[in-house]
């Protein structure tokens, strides 16, 4: 049997609904006050009226149910508001500064080594010529460029690293995790209302007013 559907309630919970009744049914033989489900009434035919009565059961956790609504809507809104980059947009690349700040140390260092060790070699064998000197000193300045290089790529990377933090961060925003902690609250109290003053009272008073009476015949 089609659902009637509350003017409050949304399309997209009616499935939430029915879910809440279908707990409360599956667990109707373990509640006292409900002990005629399944016997004066089948499970079906409870659900059945109580899926009828939507707008009077769904109207007992109305404010519940407002208060959820306007969380989630809230909720969506903060996730539309966010714009990450397309993984398909190419990033910028690398300019002539960032490719220096990588080269220069490397080519200096090895140009430091390669002046090094053929000074210190000439200088052992020919103390005398002056080139073996001139080497050893070159290596030393190729050593003092290659040393300020990774001195300024490590600022680099530091800068970048600084100006790549999460702005959330830097503001003390909330964690991500909070607007899903309100919705999943806002959810469970429209859920629990909805069970305790909606559907468990409806089936009770069905239930109530299928007893038959309990005077001796005749009367």
């Amino acid at each position: 049997m089609h659902m009637n559907v509350a003017p409050h309630l949304l399309t997209e919970d009616r499935a939430e609904y029915e879910r809440v009744l279908d707990d409360a049914l599956s667990t109707a033989h373990a509640r006292p006050d409900l002990a005629g489900a399944g016997t004066r009434l089948s499970l079906a035919q409870l659900r059945s009226l109580t899926l009828n009565a939507t707008t009077l059961v769904t109207s007992a956790a109305a404010s519940e149910y407002d208060h959820f609504v306007k969380v989630r809507e809230q909720h969506r809104a903060a996730l539309g508001t966010r714009t990450p980059a397309s993984p398909d947009r190419p990033g910028p690349g690398p300019g002539v500064v960032a490719i220096l700040t990588v080269m220069v140390p490397v080519l200096a260092g090895a140009a430091a080594v390669i002046f090094l060790l053929v000074g210190a070699v000439l200088h052992a064998v020919a103390p005398t010529v002056a080139f073996g000197a001139t080497l050893l000193t070159a290596g030393l300045v190729f050593g003092a460029v290659a040393a300020a290089g990774l001195l300024g790529a490590a600022a680099g990377l530091l800068v970048t690293a600084l100006r790549n933090s999460p702005a959330e961060v830097s503001r003390g925003g909330p964690p991500a995790a909070a607007p899903d902690d309100e919705l999943s609250r806002a959810r469970e109290a429209w859920r629990r209302a909805l069970l305790e003053r909606g559907i468990l009272p409806f089936l009770r008073d069905v239930l109530a007013a299928t007893t038959p009476p309990t005077g001796p015949p005749g009367t």
